[in-house]
């Protein structure tokens, strides 16, 4: 367990750190229109809860990946 709280608190790529904003704001977007206040069609419904699992996929998986030794020597 502690090795992965040590991979999460390392430093992640920048092509990374773009995907897991990305994904931020995708499952924001499926939040949004799986709660909307108003009627919308059930397709819209479940594109929206696609769009979170999806995001929420990209972030998990961005925020894991890590920078290790030769990919900071070569920046």
């Amino acid at each position: 367990m502690k090795q992965i709280v040590e991979r999460l608190k390392s430093p992640t790529p920048k092509f990374f750190k773009v995907l897991r904003n990305v994904g931020l704001g995708l499952a924001a977007a499926g939040g949004v229109l799986v709660a909307a206040p108003i009627a919308i069609p059930a397709a819209v419904v479940t594109i929206g809860g696609y769009l979170i699992v999806a995001g929420s996929v990209a972030t998990a998986i961005s925020q894991a990946v890590t920078k290790n030794e030769a990919d900071t020597a070569a920046e």
